[in-house]
């Protein structure tokens, strides 16, 4: 008998998370998927019921697919370096160096400051008169319009994400890099391999789950990126910087249209869950047995 309850006893554990997960996962989003099927234009306080008519504006209009479009750039422009970089400079930091602390704290410090107080920085860098337009000028090239032109606007916001990232994803390196068993470069000193191969053939393979959730987790920030949008471009110039967030957060706050925010913010959650997937198909099949 006592044997029948004890099987029970690990899903106790688990019952606070999963009370935590649905009041504040579950319930919203099944909030927000109902409110995505109301219109709320005429009325939002007595909203009539319209099924999925709210999609299909959605996905006829054009504003929609430029911040889809928009949010994948971003995405393009920030993962494949938060991804690799942070995990070079991990391997460097991971050496017996002198002042490897104080290296690791200067590397880290940008993750501390709040990413308001970075993006108003970086945006008094990037303004007509700032410095990297002075630099500029004392080279003799041309002001650029760093936050105002087109061309420039996405990978000028893109930088301070990636500024502000790298520590911190250097630092879930730094702790795969400790398990990595030091017999096997020893192994590789034998064989004769040098320091790109050393970390090409024992390194990689043994954090590559690591790999996988810094990859995972940086889409999903760049995804839902907002802050830096909001501070520095408000979406422009021209909607060349505005993402699926930020359109939510125009769609909700500022023109109180809540069905579409809504209807938004659903397919961003199916856009996250299918970057989960493909992260578990990819990177982590062994485990899951796929």
């Amino acid at each position: 008998m006592n044997f029948y309850y004890k099987k029970y006893i690990p899903y106790l554990f688990l019952l606070p998370a999963l009370i935590l997960l649905a009041l504040f996962f579950f319930l919203p989003f099944i909030q927000t998927f109902v409110i995505s099927l109301k219109n709320y234009s005429f009325d939002i306080y007595n909203p009539y019921w319209c099924g999925f008519e709210n999609y299909r504006i959605l996905f006829k209009s054009k504003e929609f697919y430029t911040t889809i479009f928009n949010t994948f750039l971003f995405l393009l422009l920030v993962v494949p370096f938060l991804s690799v970089f942070p995990l070079v400079v991990a391997i460097f930091i991971n050496q017996k160096i002198k002042g490897i602390s104080l290296y690791k704290i200067l590397i880290y410090l940008p993750v501390v400051v709040s990413l308001v107080v970075v993006a108003i920085a970086f945006k008094w860098l990037y303004t007509q008169e700032g410095i990297l337009n002075y630099i500029l000028h004392l080279a003799g090239i041309s002001p650029v319009g760093w936050l105002t032109d087109t061309k420039f606007a996405m990978l000028s916001v893109a930088i301070v994400t990636i500024y502000k990232g790298v520590g911190y994803y250097m630092m879930i390196y730094l702790a795969s890099l400790i398990g990595v068993p030091k017999d096997l470069y020893e192994a590789a000193d034998i064989d004769g391999a040098n320091e790109f191969f050393k970390h090409l053939t024992v390194t990689i393979p043994h954090i590559m789950p690591t790999i996988a959730l810094v990859v995972t987790i940086s889409s999903i920030s760049a995804l839902k990126v907002f802050t830096e949008i909001y501070v520095m471009t408000k979406g422009g110039p021209l909607n060349s910087t505005k993402t699926i967030v930020y359109y939510i957060y125009e769609r909700a706050f500022e023109n109180l249209d809540l069905s579409m925010a809504s209807c938004a913010s659903v397919v961003l959650l199916a856009v996250i869950f299918i970057f989960s997937l493909i992260n578990i198909v990819f990177f982590e099949k062994k485990r899951y047995n796929l």
